[in-house]
């Protein structure tokens, strides 16, 4: 029970100066990737074209008319029994030449007890995070896409609660006949409408990331690359105390700029085998640096993995991402064409590459 309360507690109000200058930031679960695929690029990914939905919610910018009544829906296994959900669905309205897409990504970190100081159990609480978005995107002669998205958040802790409005904005170009994508997003762009009781207003997890996606003609590879926090060159967490108790080097040299550098960097890689599976891989350098401790080593920290199963009319995709040493989490997500089943119509051509 306190370990699940230390970690909600940390992903929503942590004082984690990574994500803005000199303060803090409120609503950190918005950070977390919501669907599979996104886990496995590496939790950070703007720019590759699939027809996933998941990833759409993202960046709006990847919102493709082939996502038509697409439904996906997301389940988390997170630590300590943490759990997960995510339910998606997109449409595309020829008379407004315009894709659409409405998602509700929800936090459940189970019962917990609520006590004083000194220990007296009062009852228990049932704290929960949850943000419903509606996002909007169109093309624009040929090879760009842009789109904007709009997102309620809304965080409950017992008597301490606080929601807020955010709004993400995406510009995509994509070359089909050369395989290859760039995207720029700005996400979380918004403030908080009501703050947590004895708080004062707290930033949003604002982050600028631009990232390039491409892949081989003649070998079923491709490879993503992609640059987060652009707004904002030094985002290591710094602490002379923790640093000095755990063998961290303060101060600055070539090896801490360096560091600096590349803590923006996420790489991912995907290997096709034939039509029908995706297996992927990726690297986020700033997940693993912030979860090292000192000079010991630190598994697969950092590092993701994920496998795709693309039929006619169903997806299914799993990944797995390492947040501590040799522990790991899980997401299952399934991919629905609702049209497929329903006959509700059929809009758009499905993205091959």
């Amino acid at each position: 029970m306190r370990l699940r309360l230390i970690i909600f507690y940390c992903i929503c109000t942590s004082n984690i100066s990574a994500q803005t200058l000199g303060g803090n930031t409120v609503f950190n679960f918005l950070n977390l990737p919501n669907t599979p695929q996104l886990t496995a690029l590496g939790g950070v990914n703007v720019s590759k074209i699939t027809d996933d939905i998941g990833l759409a919610c993202n960046n709006p910018a990847l919102l493709q008319s082939s996502m038509h009544t697409q439904m996906n829906a997301v389940f988390n296994s997170f630590y300590a029994g943490i759990k997960v959900y995510d339910l998606t669905l997109g449409y595309r309205s020829e008379k407004l030449n315009t894709n659409f897409l409405w998602s509700l990504n929800y936090f459940n970190y189970g019962n917990i007890q609520q006590t004083d100081a000194t220990g007296n159990v009062y009852g228990t609480l049932r704290p929960v995070d949850w943000v419903m978005q509606v996002s909007a995107s169109r093309k624009y002669m040929g090879k760009w896409n842009y789109g904007t998205t709009l997102k309620f958040i809304n965080s409950n802790y017992g008597i301490y609660r606080s929601n807020g409005v955010a709004a993400d904005a995406g510009v995509l170009y994509s070359d089909s006949a050369k395989l290859f994508s760039v995207s720029i997003l700005a996400k979380n762009m918004g403030f908080q409408l009501k703050q947590y009781s004895g708080t004062n207003a707290q930033d949003l997890p604002f982050d600028l990331e631009i990232g390039i996606t491409k892949r081989l003609k003649n070998a079923p590879l491709g490879f993503s690359f992609t640059v987060h926090h652009l707004h904002q060159f030094d985002i290591r967490y710094s602490d002379t105390s923790f640093n000095n108790e755990n063998g961290f080097s303060n101060g600055s040299n070539s090896k801490i700029s360096f560091d600096k550098i590349f803590r923006h960097f996420v790489l991912a890689t995907d290997i096709y085998l034939g039509e029908k599976v995706e297996m992927t891989a990726g690297y986020n350098y700033l997940r693993r640096q912030e979860l090292n401790t000192g000079n010991s080593g630190n598994g697969l920290n950092g590092f993701s993995f994920g496998i795709g199963v693309l039929l006619k009319k169903l997806q299914i995709r799993y990944a797995l991402a390492a947040y501590q040493n040799n522990t790991t989490y899980s997401q299952l997500g399934l991919n629905m064409k609702l049209n497929e089943y329903f006959g509700l119509g059929k809009l758009g051509e499905r993205i091959h590459w």
